[in-house]
């Protein structure tokens, strides 16, 4: 039996979610069990409680050796206040574990990913659920658990690779969390940002990303109309900063915020694909 335990470092989760996806594991995936934090639905502004529930929930997860992985519950702002407290918290319970996630779940991926601890793995959350076609995506990561890595990004080889948010890697960018990603695969995608925004954030993210194999954008989606039109596409955006970086465009990645969202563990995934 798989041992789950979900918490939620940045916004809450509706109890319907939870409820959805617990139907979900126990219908299809018996040998994973999940365990919600309560502290999933706790709520205070914006943030699933305060910044010292969220740490201790987190940091229960973590460092219970009872649980095999931790699974964050939904992006929205909120891990990046907590990610540094939060490893410098974890004990040795807390290295023996996947850690799934991603968007805003990408400051706790980054840092795990620094410091070596456990195996971060951008992934899709419970929070996706709620999207159409959601329960695919919850599949995929519950599949993942149970040691079915159908549900792998398709272009991973040798390379170790990373996954993130591209307005989350920006932010990382110079700080404690930031891992070093030189020879490393880097995959982005971005949601409900403006193109001119895109371009700004590339603008800053190349500038940190020298020595790296490569860089795939994945979807830029939902992205709200501009006046005037901002003149390039996501892709034209991506491949003229790797230019102006001399970094090497290696294509598409297939994640994004969406159902779709494929599975990139941090490091090298060849192995485990049997390559």
């Amino acid at each position: 039996m798989i041992r789950v335990a979900v918490c939620a470092p940045s916004t809450p989760l509706k109890p319907e979610r939870i409820a959805a996806v617990n139907e979900l594991a126990r219908a299809e995936f018996p040998g994973v069990e999940l365990h919600f934090h309560p502290q999933c639905v706790a709520s205070e502004g914006h943030f699933a409680g305060s910044d010292e529930l969220r740490l201790a929930a987190l940091l229960e997860c973590a460092n219970d050796p009872s649980f095999d992985a931790v699974w964050f519950a939904r992006g929205g702002y909120g891990a990046g206040r907590i990610a540094e407290a939060a490893l410098a918290g974890m004990d040795h319970a807390a290295t023996q574990k996947a850690y799934l996630g991603y968007s805003d779940a990408g400051y706790l991926l980054a840092g795990l990913y620094r410091a070596g601890i456990g195996r971060p793995v951008h992934a899709p959350m419970p929070m996706d659920i709620a999207r159409e076609g959601g329960e695919a995506a919850v599949r995929r990561a519950l599949a993942y658990l149970s040691g079915d890595l159908g549900g792998l990004e398709p272009s991973l080889d040798h390379h170790p690779t990373v996954a993130f948010n591209l307005m989350t890697l920006a932010m990382l960018c110079g700080t404690p969390l930031m891992p070093g990603l030189a020879n490393h695969v880097v995959m982005l995608e971005e949601v409900s940002e403006h193109l001119y925004a895109v371009d700004r954030l590339f603008f800053h993210v190349s500038a940190h990303l020298g020595g790296i194999a490569g860089l795939r954008l994945g979807r830029v989606s939902d992205v709200p109309e501009n006046d005037p039109e901002f003149g390039a596409d996501p892709e034209q955006i991506a491949r003229y900063w790797c230019q102006r970086h001399a970094i090497a465009y290696l294509g598409e990645a297939d994640i994004g915020h969406d159902a779709a969202n494929r599975i990139v563990p941090f490091g090298v995934a060849g192995a485990e694909k049997g390559q």
